[in-house]
């Protein structure tokens, strides 16, 4: 079985030489010569360097086009109209499916017609030389953001075409993703990517690794997120990986959010070894967005206040168009407008709300029940308890389409519009916190007049696309 272990120098180059001998791209890859383009770059495109240097929460959208030049003109675009600090390259899909040659008609088609007949940029096609272009020709750091199993050329190419940051992981890539990846398989690729961060930043070129924080985006409760990060984030620190900045999906309860945040830092601190520097990254709503833009809008504001008052390190922004699918570069522009002017004006106040510090302590004693149930799982080898914890349901992600999960765990809202779980299944937790969680749940069911049922779970999923944040009952007319 595959353990945690460093990739020896010897393994990482026959995996290096077999991956880049999949498309022709590869070829231009060399290690010394990406090493001098990092060192040529300006303070202001060293992502780690930025990011971890900020005062306030940095800003970052999300935005991948098939074509080099729109891409250019895309992210200028977003970085002066929108005041994005941070800038993204979303991948396309045929990319994170390692359909490099229907990713090649792709982009041959949008150069032909001029239309975006591809939902991403395809990087390994473009290969080091393009990514490069894209690079020099944006003063900010850009990260590669995408949805990858198998991520292992699109890092090689991506490293040497001077990203220093690079998004996902072996389980928040593979559990919400993909049916068609085992958890070994995606452990055993991200090891190669994490290896090749850890050979750059030995190299003094810090990568900047980020773990998928949100996984399925559909009221996930904190703790299991979170123990995914620090899961994801050790296997990382493992590889030589010294940037890593730990994810969190907002579920819409400002405590319960801002709690998760603070959470999520000090556990990464803690259970992370001393060498590396822990930043988190707070994801604006993953889920279903309101059609109309005012309300959609709102959704955007809420996530600007959490962000004010938790401080993450950086935060991922949605645009008032989430409900028709990809937006207009002027609607991204404008979610990161709304997203800092919430911001500015609530992170010089001092808000003090009551509840955060309970509600941290429970997501911390559920996280450590998590990660324990790992830990004992492996015998102290994360690789091997997670996919034994995986295995047996110890460990499980809600509404997870992978074979890899169970996916037997179900949360609902509590009263207050906090995510608890209504069906635990296997999922390892000590008596009491199943106590506190069916307690308020409990609380909710006795003030909509209802029992505890999946209807609460279905309507909580579509509760904010809805105008709401807890789906409730309609009340009932008199007969």
């Amino acid at each position: 079985m595959i353990r945690d272990e460093r990739l020896r120098s010897d393994e990482l180059r026959r995996i290096d030489r077999e991956i880049r001998a999949d498309w022709s791209t590869g070829a231009a890859v060399e290690f010394e010569e990406a090493i001098a383009f990092h060192d040529s770059l300006p303070a202001s495109k060293r992502f780690a360097d930025v990011l971890e240097s900020a005062d306030v929460p940095l800003l970052q959208p999300r935005a991948g086009v098939p074509r080099l030049d729109d891409q250019i003109d895309l992210l200028e675009s977003l970085r002066t109209d929108g005041g994005a600090d941070l800038l993204p390259t979303t991948i396309d899909s045929y990319t994170r499916d390692n359909e490099y040659e229907k990713a090649a008609e792709g982009l041959e088609a949008a150069r032909e017609t001029g239309e975006d007949t591809l939902n991403g940029f395809p990087a390994v096609n473009h290969g080091v030389s393009g990514c490069r272009e894209l690079i020099e020709s944006i003063d900010a750091p850009i990260e590669v953001r995408h949805g990858t199993p198998d991520a292992r050329l699109l890092a090689a190419i991506t490293f040497a075409g001077g990203f220093q940051s690079f998004e996902g992981g072996p389980i928040s890539y593979n559990i919400p993703y993909t049916k068609r990846h085992g958890l070994a398989e995606t452990i055993e690729n991200w090891q190669f990517v994490d290896r090749l961060a850890g050979a750059y930043t030995e190299r003094g070129v810090r990568i900047n690794r980020e773990p998928f924080g949100p996984l399925t985006g559909t009221l996930v409760p904190p703790s299991i997120a979170i123990a995914i990060m620090l899961i994801e984030g050790l296997l990382a620190a493992t590889q030589g990986v010294r940037s890593i900045t730990l994810g969190y999906g907002q579920v819409g309860n400002v405590v319960q959010d801002v709690a998760a945040l603070n959470a999520l830092q000090k556990l990464g601190e803690e259970y992370l070894p001393d060498e590396v520097v822990v930043t988190t990254v707070f994801h604006e709503w993953m889920g279903g967005f309101p059609p109309d833009e005012a309300r959609a809008s709102g959704v955007i504001g809420l996530g600007g206040m959490t962000a004010a008052i938790a401080r993450p390190d950086k935060v991922i922004t949605k645009s008032p168009q989430e409900f028709q699918g990809v937006p207009t570069r002027e609607a991204n522009a404008a979610g990161l407008r709304t997203t800092r002017q919430v911001i500015d004006m609530a992170i010089e106040q001092e808000i003090d709300i009551d509840g955060i510090d309970e509600e941290r302590a429970l997501i911390e004693r559920e996280s450590r029940c998590l990660m324990d149930a790992v830990f004992d799982r492996g015998d102290g080898d994360i690789v091997r308890g997670t996919i034994r914890a995986f295995d047996d349901g110890a460990l499980d992600v809600p509404f997870a389409p992978s074979d890899s999960a169970k996916g037997a765990v179900l949360p609902a809202r509590d009263d207050d519009g906090r995510v608890r779980i209504f069906e635990w299944a296997d999922l390892e937790m000590d008596g009491e916190i199943k106590e506190i969680h069916g307690a308020r749940l409990s609380r909710r069911a006795d003030t909509e007049g209802r029992d505890q049922s999946f209807r609460m779970v279905a309507d909580d999923v579509d509760a904010i696309s809805e105008g709401k944040l807890i789906g409730r009952p309609e009340p009932r007319g008199d007969v």
